[in-house]
């Protein structure tokens, strides 16, 4: 049985990815780790590195803490780097280096080009809520409050478990599933009891790995086959497919 939401009837909770589910920030992110990535393989490899890819970023970066996207990315490469420190300067050689130059690049983008919505996820949420169903951001960046401020929808949530929270709490990030399973005990709800929203692949193996009662995959970028693969019980193109009128 479904809702008209396009939930089973027994989800009492909505748990939603930030970048590329509730905003158009995952193209930006993209870019910003392609830039960070494709200069150090130059500076390390010289011209003739192998570019940082959009395969690259689905298969090993997107929907990760940004620290553990570089180590795997430069784990596929065969490229180990000292870790550092989270205060390490944007040039420095180092796990955290990469990820703050990565970070730097993301921001500088944000401010000249701003943060967009998708206005049908939006609509969806305020649908969620008007049924009395609780609602979570759930997000790997350390930027998810300024963003949701940005948009006018931090109200929209009742929980937001980011990568600020997820350092205070020692939460593994996605794909392991913790951080999702945090919002939904904020929240008071059994994981069987909430449903995911994602558009990454580390973000389906989450909401598996995790036992949740629906995990839904949100295709942006042509990748349904692979949201199924990786366990979604449901892709849809914009979160309006699913139905629910605010």
């Amino acid at each position: 049985m479904t809702t008209d939401l396009g939930l089973p009837d027994n989800i009492q909770a909505c748990l939603f990815d930030l970048d590329g589910v509730v905003t158009k920030t995952a193209v930006v992110h993209a870019a910003a780790w392609k830039e960070t990535f494709d200069a150090f393989l130059r500076q390390r490899q010289g011209a003739d590195a192998e570019p940082f890819s959009d395969d690259d970023y689905d298969q090993y970066v997107d929907g990760r803490p940004r620290a553990d996207g570089v180590r795997t990315f430069l784990a596929s490469r065969s490229i180990h780097l000292p870790e550092g420190s989270p205060d390490d300067p944007p040039d420095a050689q180092t796990v955290h280096g990469l990820g703050n130059r990565k970070n730097e690049l993301l921001l500088e983008k944000i401010r000249t080009q701003g943060v967009e919505p998708y206005d049908g996820t939006l609509r969806y949420i305020e649908a969620v809520r008007a049924k009395g169903l609780r609602t979570a951001i759930v997000s790997s960046s350390a930027n998810t409050l300024d963003v949701l401020k940005s948009i006018d929808a931090e109200h929209l949530f009742d929980v937001r478990i980011d990568g600020v929270v997820a350092v205070q709490r020692g939460l593994p990030g996605k794909p392991r599933p913790d951080t999702f399973l945090a919002a939904a005990a904020d929240l008071g709800i059994e994981a069987a009891g909430a449903a995911v929203f994602e558009d990454a692949l580390a973000g389906m193996d989450a909401g598996r790995a995790g036992r949740f009662g629906y995990v839904v995959g949100v295709d942006r970028v042509g990748q349904t086959d692979a949201l199924y693969a990786h366990g979604a019980d449901r892709v849809v193109k914009d979160l309006a497919e699913l139905g629910g009128q605010a």
